[in-house]
């Protein structure tokens, strides 16, 4: 998912994958004309070069807990090794940092055909954690490619951004996330501010480098020392803003690239986040009628609809006031509720444990399952120990994007952010300010993706995402220009199509990536 956050309680914070069914069927686009990017030096004979790097793979230890880790290292067919990279790639020959990486080796080697490089989203996901949790889904794919994918910079074990510890980071997330009356305004802005204050004071050499273009530059480094031609690349959520950036600045190096779940690259991160708000008042509205199919009279938000949205509501409210016991002895908060609701959102999987955490919630007084998922989240083990997923989020948001947002501008905007999610909405606007008096300017209005002369990408999205809608797939598509865009529809629920399982879309994803067939642009699957 992404979407700037002031805390690591807000809204927007990252997001992997899951859900759905069954079903398949089978338009056009046009290019804008590429963006000059920054120049950069040719790094083909410096240290960090292609030439003068080898990796040294090995065995995996556990991940750390910046990277999610669960202390419970891979299995033996899993190895990891580090490459280096310039820290600014501008000046290759300068200060260098270490960006980790794992790999599962292709099983059937006579028939391999390469790396198939993943990015699991955020920005912020740890790619050496997250790729051995979700290989199973990746099975098919693992006969013929190594999959390979890595901690971003930024992130995990890669010049990981740190900020606030442990315990500031859960007074954090508990932070009125919606404030209505000055105090609370001040109360947020002053968590903010201590927020960035910590990043600076921690992080301050790298925060002007770990923008998503100098991102791509790392992935055509590895490209080049994995030894594959062109990159084939799997991009999930902010991956696709990852990949369509890539492909922007390499577009003779796309080889086979799928990107599912698009981030909309026409969108400033205001028109951003009020569509993530529609998207998941759109997935609640989902939830809530199969709930109460479901469920019938158990089912805590009843009939659905505006009966159901008026009791989540009157439930947030009621959190605000009276934040709930919950079993670890911290308080659910308005905050950390909406957060576990949306964290549940991502997954059909999740839907049976929101039905039950809301009933906790609202009929027995306690918040512990709707906490757990708001942990989820936000990247807290149980342990209380959090990864670096919000640091790394707020840093390469704020890097990208350009626009700072005052406490004025979300309260013009609020009236439009409520409309479009009586819960969700003034959560989404208010996270808008999380880029206020970072210390490093942002670089761009938004992602420039357009690739003319690129080979086909597979572009996918479902409709009932609730963090990047739909019609994200279908702006990249067309950003990406004619004949390299190519749009698969999935409908279903939740957050990442190819993991749900549908049948469908599997065959048309594995049928590209394996043996090179570009479906027909349009296609839906169902």
């Amino acid at each position: 998912m992404h979407t700037v956050v002031r805390s690591a309680g807000s809204l927007g914070l990252a997001a992997l994958l899951l859900t759905a069914a069954a079903g398949c069927q089978g338009d056009g686009s046009s290019a804008a004309e590429p963006a000059p990017t920054s120049p950069v030096a040719d790094t083909s004979a410096s240290a960090t070069g292609p030439a003068a790097q080898k990796l040294d793979w090995h065995a995996c230890g556990a991940p750390a807990a910046a990277q999610g880790g669960t202390g419970t290292a891979p299995a033996a067919d899993w190895q990891c090794a580090t490459l280096k990279a310039p820290l600014d790639h501008t000046k290759p020959d300068g200060r260098t940092i270490d960006l980790a990486l794992i790999r599962s080796k292709a099983k059937d080697e006579q028939h391999r055909i390469g790396s198939l490089l993943f990015n699991f989203g955020g920005p912020g996901a740890s790619g050496v954690a997250t790729l051995p949790a979700l290989a199973p889904a990746y099975a098919s794919l693992n006969t013929r490619y190594d999959l390979v994918s890595f901690d971003p910079r930024g992130v995990g074990a890669s010049a990981g951004v740190t900020c606030l510890d442990d315990k500031a980071t859960d007074a954090s997330a508990a932070v009125d996330g919606t404030p209505e009356t000055p105090a609370a305004v001040k109360a947020l802005d002053d968590s903010n501010a201590q927020f960035v204050a910590a990043c600076e004071h921690n992080s301050a050499a790298v925060l002007p480098y770990v923008d998503t273009e100098s991102a791509a530059r790392d992935m055509d480094l590895m490209r080049q020392v994995l030894g594959d031609p062109k990159l084939s690349y799997f991009g999930i959520s902010y991956g696709t803003q990852l990949g369509g950036v890539y492909a922007h600045l390499f577009p003779q190096e796309v080889g086979r690239m799928v990107l599912d779940s698009v981030v909309d690259p026409t969108k400033d991160p205001q028109q951003s986040a009020l569509g993530q708000a529609q998207g998941f008042q759109l997935a609640l509205g989902d939830f809530m009628k199969a709930c109460a199919a479901q469920l019938g009279a158990s089912c805590p938000t009843g009939a659905g609809g505006d009966e159901g949205t008026a009791k989540v509501v009157a439930l947030v409210q009621k959190l605000e006031q009276s934040p709930l016991p919950t079993e670890d002895g911290r308080q659910l908060t308005e905050s950390l509720g909406v957060t576990g609701i949306a964290a549940a959102l991502y997954s059909q999987e999740s839907w049976p444990a929101l039905a039950a955490g809301l009933t906790e919630a609202m009929d027995q007084g306690t918040g512990t399952t709707l906490l757990q998922l708001a942990d989820g989240l936000n990247g807290r083990d149980a342990q209380g120990r959090y990864s670096n997923l919000s640091p790394a989020n707020r840093a390469i948001s704020c890097v990208d994007a350009r626009q700072r947002y005052s406490d004025q501008d979300v309260q013009q905007q609020l009236p439009s952010f409520q409309a479009a999610s009586p819960v969700f909405g003034a959560f989404t606007a208010w996270g808008l300010t999380g880029c206020t008096g970072w210390p490093v300017p942002g670089k761009g209005d938004h992602p420039e993706v357009a690739a003319p002369g690129a080979a086909p990408v597979l572009v996918v999205g479902t409709t009932g995402d609730p963090a990047t809608p739909v019609e994200g797939a279908r702006a990249m598509a067309q950003q990406l220009g004619a004949g390299v865009g190519v749009t698969v529809t999935l409908q279903g629920e939740g957050h990442g199509g190819y993991n749900t399982g549908n049948p469908c879309l599997k065959q048309t994803v594995d049928a590209y990536l394996l043996d090179g067939t570009v479906p027909p642009d349009g296609t839906t699957c169902s």
